[in-house]
């Protein structure tokens, strides 16, 4: 014998009768404490400091690394640079 129980409820409900606690309210104090966050540390950064931060390597070492993957690409390839 199969039987199909089918119930309409919203999550609010569901939770409640699962026993399971409400934690949108920590979750609204969390999200507010992340947004005060990433607003302070977005203000105190200017671009030039970005881009520092994401690629800290300066042009000579920025050079090298193209020349590796040059060499490598290259390489794979079958060919020799000239």
């Amino acid at each position: 014998m199969k039987v199909t129980v089918n119930v309409e409820c919203t999550p609010e409900e569901a939770r409640a009768f699962m026993g399971l606690p409400d934690v949108v309210p920590l979750q609204d104090q969390m999200l507010e404490q992340m947004k005060v966050q990433m607003q302070k540390n977005a203000a105190a950064m200017d671009p030039e400091t970005i881009f520092k931060t994401l690629f800290p390597m300066n042009t000579e070492g920025f050079a090298e690394l193209q020349k590796t993957f040059w060499g490598q690409f290259l390489g794979a390839a079958g060919k020799t640079e000239k």
